[in-house]
């Protein structure tokens, strides 16, 4: 695309997740620098004046004064799609914050747009982005454990009676299936393949809230895997992805695992890469030996980053495409209709 120097990235939305992508950018190294600061808000303004870039109260103002080679979208949520179409409009790259939308309907219309036009949307699914998950999916592309059998994961947290001060926390959109499980699906998918029917059941039983507090899932993958996931948020245990893979300072790390991936030919661990399988003979009866396989830790926010530079530079294909983007939420969708109904449900055929 002709970009001299370092990519220039604007940040819309200067909240905790938007500080970390300033963050990530100036860590970045010379492949990106921060070119604007886009929120509404008067602390977005002084936090801008902080970093010594420009501040805008929206993305049309930023648009009218200086356009960026891309733009990261950290705003809510309901956001989401209508400030990616203005940078699809503006012929702008832009890495949206996951979920790419709130429904699939309109996550639809972004992703149909940007293909139409060429213009490059990525979704913030940043776990794919971590060394860890390429060396996963380099071991099962390699068929070290043989065909892919059974998936089990768990995020199990708990958030304390504080967080759910916000109101829009305790009402239908929120809830662990939308804030947390969103990534698992995405982990799982990127893992083991599409996911082609979903079963669930939730429950509000311990808050009462108007969203459920945990949920159990059992997922069907087009290569006939099946799989099952449990989620909750009032749950006190280590088997987290947040807790068990290191990535955010934030959360105190464990040593445990959060998904196993049962093959034909072995076992894998996630997100502590330990693969289990038969030195010799297969069968239950034989001596079965784990191996560590490791990886350089790296801060998959930065890795990002570095990635969407690509993109935006050298046309490289985005690892979470919006369409990626919206195959992940057709899952989350299928769970909440699942246990909603007590039907088994088939995610959005035309995703």
């Amino acid at each position: 695309m002709g970009i001299a120097g370092a990519v220039s990235l604007a940040v819309a939305g200067a909240g905790l997740i938007g500080k970390r992508h300033v963050t990530a950018i100036a860590e970045a190294g010379e492949a990106a620098r921060l070119h604007t600061i886009v929120d509404p808000a008067p602390a977005a303004r002084d936090y801008a004046a902080s970093l010594g870039v420009p501040w805008f109260a929206s993305l049309s103002d930023m648009f009218d004064a200086a356009t960026p080679d891309g733009v990261i979208l950290a705003t809510p949520n309901a956001m989401h799609v209508d400030n990616a179409l203005e940078c699809v409009a503006r012929g702008t790259p832009a890495l949206v914050e996951k979920p790419i939308s709130v429904d699939t309907t309109s996550a639809r219309t972004l992703v149909e747009a940007a293909e139409r036009t060429d213009v490059p949307i990525l979704v913030g699914h940043h776990r794919r982005h971590n060394p860890l998950i390429a060396a996963a999916k380099a071991q099962i592309d390699s068929g070290a454990i043989g065909s892919i059998v059974a998936v089990h994961g768990m995020a199990w947290l708990y958030k304390p009676d504080d967080y759910f001060d916000v109101a829009w926390r305790r009402e239908a959109g929120a809830g662990p299936v939308f804030i947390n499980l969103i990534h698992d699906v995405d982990l799982l998918r990127h893992l083991c393949g599409e996911i082609v029917s979903v079963q669930a059941l939730d429950s509000n039983a311990v808050r009462g809230n108007a969203v459920e507090d945990s949920a159990a899932i059992l997922l069907r993958f087009e290569s006939g895997a099946l799989g099952t996931i449990s989620v909750s948020d009032t749950v006190v245990a280590p088997w987290s992805w947040e807790l068990t893979a290191k990535e955010n300072p934030a959360y105190p790390p464990t040593a445990e695992a959060c998904y196993v991936i049962g093959g034909t030919h072995g076992s894998l661990e996630l997100p502590n890469l330990r693969l289990w399988s038969n030195p010799d003979k297969r069968g239950w009866w034989e001596a079965i030996d784990d191996a560590a396989i490791v990886v350089e830790a790296e801060d998959p926010l930065v890795r990002q980053i570095r990635h969407f530079t690509r993109v935006i530079r050298d046309g490289d294909p985005p690892l979470v495409s919006g369409r990626e983007g919206l195959r992940t939420l057709a899952v989350i969708e299928a769970v909440k209709r699942a246990a909603a109904t007590g039907e088994t449900v088939r995610p959005g055929e035309t995703t």
